[in-house]
């Protein structure tokens, strides 16, 4: 007798061994034909595995979270069917879920075209309609290594021949078509209907350049057609708000060859940057936090004392003068601490704040570049707290409020927060990352905010708070951090007097808000689809003159709202009104001015707010009070 234990604490009992898929059909149809795998004991089977003692067993749907990821994988498979019925010289390699869908590589002798692309996804959907079980079998390493290479499939066989050798590997047919996976899969590609290919790109086989160009295929797949629709509709709104299209028609910035992965701002961009700079700036001034300036370039030494040079040496740019080797700064913290440690510090002077707009270089990959969201140059907003371990927890609780509010103001409300825990390699005792670490969580409880723990994706330093937003669309965007450092000062040998006149090391905070601002202007740009809230954006009105009557009047109201402080432009061109306003509303301005005879004789201004929204004709002191009390209030 096996007694299967569900959810609910329910128990069944069978005479023998069962299957997943018999376990659901004696609890109902229903869910029998909902059932897409099985989690036996915690792990993830397929229905058709069989129970054969005792176990706990949940009926996995496409309610379940595990759901979606089976059905991707599943998809990746029937991508590869379709594939071979198509084209059938091409190989196989591999083909892995990832966020929001999956890939899988082939070698095939030409590029597939978009052509190819449609014709592969109309027979995925072909076999899907079929409803082909899928079916798993297992074979011995050297028997699956043989078979594949009989296949004509060569990759197949060389991931299967790096295996350990005695290992057996499990393989899953449906219809003409198997490949080698660990499962699970959907009972039947009939469960597979909510798909959606997306792209061909370039791939190296097992990721190393040395090797030969594969071709990547991208796809999505979801539970249900409203799902990938939404997720459809994402992307195409995704691809409107795109930062690198909307700077280029909004004149804000733009990349080179000749500096790739640095930002060349424009004037209108360097307005956005500096509105944004200047606001963290007052927030450091209100927060105390003194400002600091570290240099560019320091001796490798003090990388290596700090641990940088071991753990980041290949994310570093290096230069060498007069037999020294140099590397330009990747982050600021070191040149913190030499500033910490100039002259003697009490236990009265701690905490004590450091904040820097630090401009530091990454050599990232040339492939990981992605317009002005990952680059090699960038400028953080960079602080660091140097306290005692009684102060950890106020300053934490301090900063998250701070942060919140911050990002209220950028027009963000939804925040995501996660502890990230120890690493495997990582420096400081286990007494030391215990106390961190709770100073972190239990700060977060304090806040009133609810967390998630990333357990290991801590710095090898410290453990962190990372704070993500959600944008507009429902993306999400890891901005800001809080790190607890008890290494770095010890490492440097930075000390404060304590009250009982001994030498101790302070306890160091790394901190951030926005991050690389270069990165927190691209999401600023997509969260608002170019259109910055008035207090952000580069221009905030253009006063247009219907004829050339009013030219002089138009230049003196752009005057007197620059002597006021807002940033006004004048439109005197020889063109037809509707055509300014038209120009001028495609560069997101949020105020047009229309200045014709009447609001010249009158002192008035006729304004369009951003959006088609005609506000009427007002004294030009009412648009001032209007504009003011906007940009006062973000909006």
């Amino acid at each position: 007798m096996i007694r299967i234990t569900l959810p609910d604490a329910s128990v069944r009992e069978f005479p023998g061994p069962v299957t997943v898929a018999e376990v659901a059909a004696s609890i109902g149809a229903g869910l029998a034909k909902a059932a897409i795998a099985g989690r036996v004991d915690g792990q993830l089977v397929d229905t058709s595995r069989a129970i054969e003692q005792d176990a706990h067993l949940a009926i996995v749907t496409e309610k379940d979270a595990d759901a979606l990821e089976i059905i991707r994988h599943s998809t990746a498979h029937l991508l590869a069917y379709a594939v071979k019925g198509l084209f059938p010289e091409a190989q196989v390699t591999i083909g892995p879920v990832v966020e929001n869908g999956f890939y899988y590589d082939f070698a095939y002798k030409r590029p597939f075209t978009p052509e190819d692309l449609a014709a592969i996804e109309q027979r995925m959907g072909e076999l899907a309609a079929k409803n082909e079980p899928v079916v798993r079998r297992v074979l011995p390493r050297d028997e699956a290594v043989a078979y594949f290479k009989g296949q004509g499939e060569l990759y197949k066989a060389e991931i299967i021949g790096s295996i350990p050798e005695g290992q057996d590997v499990s393989l899953y047919r449906e219809g003409g078509f198997e490949d080698l996976c660990r499962g699970p899969h959907v009972p039947s590609t009939g469960r597979l209907k909510h798909f959606k290919l997306m792209k061909v790109a370039g791939a190296y086989w097992r990721g190393d350049q040395a090797n030969e160009q594969l071709q990547r295929i991208y796809g999505t797949a979801w539970a249900s057609k409203e799902a990938l629709a939404q997720y459809l509709t994402m992307l195409d709104e995704a691809e409107k708000r795109d930062h690198r299209r909307l700077g280029r028609e909004l004149d804000l910035f733009h990349l080179d060859e000749y500096s790739p992965g640095m930002v060349f701002w424009h004037p209108k961009g360097w307005t956005v940057w500096q509105q944004v700079e200047q606001y963290m700036r007052r927030v450091y001034q209100d927060n105390g936090y003194q400002e600091v300036k570290g240099p560019q370039i320091i001796d490798r030494t003090l990388w290596e004392k700090s641990g940088h040079w071991e753990k980041y040496r290949d994310a570093m740019f290096t230069t060498e003068s007069e037999k020294h080797d140099y590397a330009i700064k990747p982050m600021n913290c070191p040149g913190h601490i030499l500033i910490f440690k100039q002259g003697i510090k009490s236990y009265r002077d701690l905490p004590l704040r450091y904040g820097e707009f630090g401009n530091c270089h990454r050599n990232e990959p040339t492939g990981g570049l992605h317009g002005i969201m990952r680059v090699r140059g960038f400028t953080q907003d960079d602080g660091h707290i140097f306290c005692t371990e009684d102060h950890i927890l106020p300053e934490c609780v301090a900063y998250t409020a701070l942060l919140q509010q911050v990002y209220r103001d950028f027009g963000f409300t939804d925040i995501i927060y996660k502890v990230a825990t120890r690493p495997a390699a990582r420096i400081g005792s286990d007494e030391i990352w215990d106390k961190a670490e709770h100073a972190l969580i239990e700060s977060l409880r304090r806040s009133g905010c609810e967390f998630e723990i990333s357990p290991g994706d801590g710095a090898f330093y410290g453990p962190k708070i990372e704070y993500t937003l959600k944008d507009a669309i429902g993306r999400q965007w890891q901005c800001g951090t809080m790190q607890v450092d008890f290494s770095m000062a010890e490492r440097l040998d930075a000390v404060y007097v304590a009250e009982d006149s001994s030498r101790r090391h302070p306890v160091m905070l790394h901190r951030a808000i926005v991050g690389s601002l270069e990165r927190f202007i691209g999401i600023l740009i997509e969260q608002h689809a170019g259109a910055l809230p008035a207090w952000l954006a580069p221009v905030q009105a253009v006063v247009a003159s219907i004829t050339d009557g009013q030219a002089e009047y138009a230049a003196n109201v752009a005057k007197m709202l620059q002597k006021q402080g807002v940033r006004a432009s004048v439109d005197l061109r020889n063109e037809k009104i509707n055509y300014k306003i038209r120009e001028h509303s495609l560069q997101k301005v949020p105020f047009i001015l229309v200045v014709g005879d009447k609001e010249k004789a009158n002192g008035a201004v006729a304004v369009r707010a951003r959006g088609n929204q005609d506000l009427g004709v007002m004294p030009l002191a009412d648009f001032l009070q209007k504009i003011t009390s906007d940009i006062a209030v973000k909006v």
